[in-house]
């Protein structure tokens, strides 16, 4: 059965910064039409960072406000694509200004759509290792507190509900084993 919905026309409501909304009429399987409303984001990177202190490894987080939901939250290094950007080049940079870190090793760990019913926004997930500190530099106006937890003290805080941000605990799932 094909489920595809056929766009019979749309206009943009909102464009700004960050993201675009669109408002589309769409034509559904059985016939009948309906809107989607659908945010247009040019997507992101997560990077799962791995270190060794003293033998053993630790994954590098940080914590930082989130507007919408008015509290801070504990995540991986992570930020936003700008135009035409390649992902992975976006990933080394944002390791790098939200860390201070860079890395020797790198491994795609494929990418996730955050949500899809009714967002655009793509984030592809990296994993880091064999890292060296050659200071920070975060962007104007971010702000962040940094922390290093052992995958142990991770997945607990992830079992705990301690760690909720989706995209971190995707990379994760995908770059721990």
């Amino acid at each position: 059965m094909d489920l595809n919905e056929k766009t019979l026309s749309g206009e943009v409501v909102y464009d700004g910064k960050i993201i675009t909304v669109h408002k589309d009429c769409v034509e559904l399987v059985s016939g009948k039409t309906s809107f989607r409303e659908v945010v247009e984001h040019s997507g992101g990177v997560v990077i799962l960072a791995i270190c060794k202190k003293d033998g053993v490894e630790k994954v590098l987080m940080v914590k930082q406000f989130r507007y919408p939901l008015k509290e801070a939250l504990l995540e991986l290094p992570a930020g936003k694509l700008e135009k035409n950007e390649n992902p992975f080049e976006a990933a080394k940079r944002e390791l790098k200004e939200e860390t201070g870190y860079i890395a020797k090793n790198w491994q795609d760990l494929g990418y996730v759509f955050t949500s899809p019913g009714y967002s655009d926004e793509k984030l592809y997930l990296y994993k880091a290792a064999n890292l060296e500190f050659v200071g920070e530099c975060p962007d104007d106006g971010e702000i962040l507190i940094e922390y290093e937890y052992t995958i142990d003290e991770i997945k607990n805080m992830i079992k705990n509900n301690e760690i909720t941000d989706a995209k971190t605990i995707c990379a994760v799932m995908r770059g721990l084993e």
